[in-house]
C-alpha cells in the first residue's frame, strides 16, 4: 500500500517523532469510480470504507482506532483531540497525546498539517474557501500558541494537494471576500488561489516562510490520483491526510 500514497512532505519527512500519510483515490476496495474513498457520506458502502481506511492506516502504521477525526462544516473551529474519536462541528483538530492521528478528509479543499517539533504538538486542519475567509489555520495557530505555548517560528507546515489557482474557478461573491493577491482573472472567468490565501495566513501569524511546504498538486486537475468534487460532483469519493506524533 505504501506505493499508493503521493510523496510525503519533504518538511514533515525530516521528522522522525511524527507519522504523516496523505490518501490518492487509487488502491482501494470500493467500486470504480470511488476507489481509495476514505469518506462515510458519499454513497460507498461502508464495509469498503472501513477496508479502505485500514489499508490507508495501516500503511502508515496506524490503527484506525487511534485515529481522530473532525465532523467538517466549512468553519473556523479548531478543537484539541485528547483521544481518537469523531469531533462534532469543526474543521481542525489537535493534539500533544502520543498515538492519537489527527485525520482530515478532503477533495479540493485545503489540508494543512503543522507540526511544533519544540512543544511536540501538531494540528490538521480542512480549510475550503469558507474556511479560508473565516481564517481557520489563524485560529490554530492562535490556539496552538495559547494552550501549548508554541513560538509560531517554531513551526513547520505543510499545505497538501488541493484545488489549484488553475482550475478553482469561483463567482464574484466569492471572489470579493478574498485578498485581491489571491485572485486571478483569466479569459473573462475568476480564479482564487486557496492554498496561497493560507500561506499568507500562515506567514502572517509568524510562521516562517522557509517553513511552508505548499504542494504543488491540483486535484481538480490531476485525476488520475485525485478525487475532486468539483470535478466528479456525487461521483467523487474523498482522500485523507493523517498526522501523528509517536
Amino acid at each position: 500500500m505504501a506505493e499508493r500514497s503521493v510523496p510525503t512532505s519533504e518538511k514533515l519527512s525530516h521528522f522522525t517523532s511524527i507519522k504523516f500519510g496523505f490518501s490518492t483515490r487509487n488502491g482501494g476496495v470500493s467500486p470504480v469510480p470511488l476507489g481509495m474513498n476514505l469518506s462515510f457520506n458519499v454513497g460507498d458502502d461502508k464495509v469498503n470504507v472501513v477496508h479502505n481506511r485500514r489499508l490507508f492506516f495501516g500503511a502508515l502504521g496506524i490503527s484506525s482506532q487511534q485515529v481522530a477525526v473532525p465532523l467538517q462544516c466549512h468553519s473556523a473551529t479548531v478543537h484539541i483531540a485528547s483521544q481518537p474519536g469523531e469531533y462534532t462541528e469543526c474543521d481542525g483538530l489537535l493534539t500533544s497525546v502520543p498515538q492519537v492521528a489527527l485525520a482530515i478528509s478532503v477533495a479540493d479543499c485545503v489540508p494543512i498539517f503543522i507540526f511544533d517539533p519544540h512543544k511536540s504538538v501538531v494540528a490538521a486542519v480542512h480549510s475550503g474557501w469558507k474556511g479560508t475567509v473565516r481564517r481557520i489555520v489563524t485560529n490554530a495557530i492562535g490556539r496552538m500558541i495559547g494552550e501549548y505555548g508554541s513560538q509560531p517560528t517554531d513551526l513547520v507546515a505543510f499545505i497538501g494537494p488541493s484545488a489549484g489557482v488553475c482550475c478553482y474557478e469561483v463567482g464574484s461573491e466569492v471572489a470579493m471576500q478574498m485578498d485581491p493577491s489571491v485572485v486571478q482573472n483569466k479569459d473573462g472567468k475568476t480564479f482564487v488561489n486557496l492554498k496561497h490565501a493560507n500561506k499568507n495566513h500562515l506567514t502572517e501569524m509568524g510562521v516562517v516562510e522557509n517553513n511552508i511546504e505548499v504542494s504543488s498538486y491540483c486535484t481538480i486537475c490531476s485525476p488520475e490520483l485525485f478525487h475532486s468534487y468539483r470535478r466528479d460532483r456525487n461521483a467523487s469519493g474523498r482522500m485523507m491526510g493523517v498526522i501523528m506524533i509517536h
